[in-house]
């Protein structure tokens, strides 16, 4: 465990020379607000907080310190603006008089969010939480460190500031995923936008900085920051409902400032004026039928609005039962008033009796035909069977149907997209493994046992391979150790390595890894197995050799 005395309290590294961190820049002589817990302070006899990272609607959100686990950590402490403070010097939130009441209501839903939150520990696009509790008059969740950076800041270094549906599609569909299941578990996320969605150096997109429901609407005694542009309207109006269809209104938003280049107009401006306006330049260039996907989860008015992350999620694939639904649309009959009758029988009045008998005969004549039919298909029969009855009695061959074999792997199916599509089901019997994947995200389907594009009969078996993920492991500590038998232990995990040669003037054997601080990443840290560890080894030692003056 580290000298909390002599750490940044902002990335956590040893302090060198003053109190400006040479590995963050951060000055650990700030001075901090009153109403936020001095850096430093223990929580739970386990946890150091750190150096505010943001404030919220609902609570703020410190850097933190794991001691148990010797690594950084996020501590989001439950504190709604206007409603709590601190007095100076006391680590016990006050919450003023009038505000009792809610404060207690939201503490609750503070605690509840979060301790579903942390049950939802194999979604690989939230970040995760590992402990919940209550202390100082208020309540803490304890998430996951990750370095990383916004939506919108990666967003701003592209030079074009947009990118294509190709590139997208990797980063946004293994969230809609996550997404389902929050929503599944009675989560609103509420503040999807791009500065909420990370990037993060694992290379997947996550959501961060979930809120409590009460602080995601204006009526509310929380206070509302809307996020223009992502914000649904419902959020500003309670005369709509918050529900699924409120965030994939804001991940469709995301979905358009990520392949357009800007932000959709406010929800409220669209009231009066809704349109989207799309570059013919960038257009072109986007899929149509990701376009009227983004049209459906667009609709200003909820109830209008795609419902489900799993419509949506096959809209934005353009699934096979999507397509085809769309290409051969069930015509529906016009409602027609009783003044549109008329017009709708070519301009003349149809009298009822005449309808009634008119029907009559369309159905006598329709059984006459039908008839007909059988009486020559059992004539048929009877031949066919006196013809050919020497064949009859040979073994019967069946000639099953050809099926073409989609590409399971090209558009971020997961295994409920393919076990939900009846189609697919019928003309093949589909299997499922599961592997570790460095390239595909966790629950996409990346290999298929069959190729696609080949013709096979209907009923083939067709094994598809389910993303585990990345699979990782936990570095372990070489130091002190020859480069031999580091290499050995190292290699045996699965990690590729490669050394530095340091200086060696303390004494230290030849080839032996640094004791301290000698590996990168660092041991006990989680890493994917695979990955290269860089070892600093001492070099052949050196010594100082006097040399006396010849005698004269």
């Amino acid at each position: 465990m580290k000298n909390i005395d002599n750490l940044c309290m902002n990335c956590f590294e040893e302090l060198e020379n003053g109190s400006v961190c040479q590995n963050c820049g951060y000055d650990n002589d700030t001075v901090t607000q009153t109403d936020f817990l001095a850096p430093k302070t223990e929580l739970n006899s386990r946890y150091v907080v750190g150096a505010v990272i943001s404030r919220e609607s609902d609570s703020v959100v410190y850097m933190g310190y794991d001691q148990e686990f010797d690594a950084p950590c996020v501590i989001r402490e439950f504190l709604p603006k206007g409603i709590a403070n601190r007095l100076e010097g006391n680590n016990d939130v006050h919450v003023r008089e009038r505000y009792k009441t809610d404060y207690a209501r939201l503490k609750d839903s503070f605690v509840n969010l979060w301790t579903t939150v942390t049950k939802l520990h194999n979604l690989s696009a939230v970040v995760q939480t590992y402990d919940v509790f209550e202390l100082n008059e208020t309540a803490y969740a304890i998430c996951e460190y990750l370095e990383s950076i916004t939506l919108r800041e990666f967003l701003l270094r592209n030079p074009e500031g947009n990118i294509l549906w190709d590139k997208a599609r990797l980063m946004f569909m293994p969230v809609l995923t996550t997404l389902e299941a929050l929503h599944s578990n009675g989560i609103i996320y509420g503040g999807i936008c791009p500065d909420n969605l990370i990037l993060c150096r694992d290379g997947k997109v996550r959501l961060s900085t979930i809120n409590i429901p009460e602080a995601n609407v204006a009526q509310s005694v929380l206070e509302f920051t809307p996020h223009e542009g992502y914000t649904a309207l419902e959020q500003y109006d309670n005369a709509h409902k918050v529900c699924a269809a409120t965030d994939i209104y804001a991940f469709s938003a995301c979905i358009f400032r990520a392949l357009v280049g800007q932000n959709p107009p406010s929800a409220i401006s669209r009231e009066t004026n809704d349109k989207l306006m799309i570059p013919n330049s960038i257009a072109e260039k986007i899929p149509t039928h990701i376009i009227k996907a983004l049209g459906g989860g667009l609709q200003v008015y909820p109830e209008k609005r795609t419902q489900t992350v799993e419509a949506f999620r096959e809209q934005l694939n353009a699934a096979p039962a999507v397509v085809a639904a769309s290409a051969n649309p069930i015509p529906k009959q016009p409602e027609k008033d009783p003044v549109e009758k008329e017009k709708y029988y070519k301009g003349y009045p149809v009298d009822d009796d005449k309808k009634k008998k008119n029907s009559s005969n369309a159905v006598i004549i329709v059984l006459v035909i039908l008839i007909i039919a059988a009486v020559v298909g059992g004539v048929w029969a009877v031949t066919s069977g006196k013809f050919d009855q020497k064949e009859t009695t040979t073994e019967a061959t069946t000639q099953l149907q050809k099926h073409t074999v989609p590409d399971f792997t090209a558009a971020g199916y997961t295994q409920s997209d393919i076990q939900n599509n009846a189609t697919w089901n019928k003309q093949f019997k589909i299997s499922f493994v599961a592997e570790y994947s460095t390239e595909a995200e966790e629950g996409i389907i990346f290999k298929q046992s069959v190729k696609a594009g080949d013709e096979v009969d209907e009923g083939t078996e067709i094994v598809l391979t389910v993303s585990k993920g990345v699979e990782t492991v936990e570095v372990p500590d070489v130091g002190g150790l020859s480069l031999e038998e580091a290499t050995k232990i190292l290699e045996a995990q699965g990690f590729k390595v490669s050394t530095v040669e340091i200086y060696n003037d303390e004494g230290h054997k030849a080839g032996q890894v640094k004791s301290s601080y000698g590996m990168a990443p660092k041991a006990g840290s989680t890493v994917a197995k695979g990955d290269e560890i860089i070892l600093q080894v001492y070099g052949e030692e050196v010594t100082t050799t006097t040399t006396e003056p010849a005698a004269e």
